[in-house]
């Protein structure tokens, strides 16, 4: 994914010398892998929200009579 220049931040970290002389010369570019470990740590973090969430949803309808969830998605379909 290509940004333009006006929409990035720089972030800072600090590593060991010799790592980061270790990924370059396995031609490693840090800027884009630094990016992708945010990004996909970001997706996992959002997955396991909308699991947590998912969860308690599932908890709130158990406690509705199966008829009155019947009831309430027939009413919904039929306002449309």
């Amino acid at each position: 994914m290509v940004l333009p220049l006006g929409n990035l931040v720089t972030v800072t970290a600090k590593i060991p010398a010799d790592l980061r002389d270790r990924l370059r010369e396995l031609g490693v570019n840090i800027s884009q892998l630094i990016r992708r470990a945010l990004e996909a740590e970001i997706e996992r973090r959002e997955k396991e929200r909308l699991k947590r969430e998912a969860e308690e949803a599932a908890k709130i309808l158990r406690k509705i009579p199966p008829d009155e969830l019947v009831e309430s998605v027939r009413a919904g379909r039929e306002s449309l």
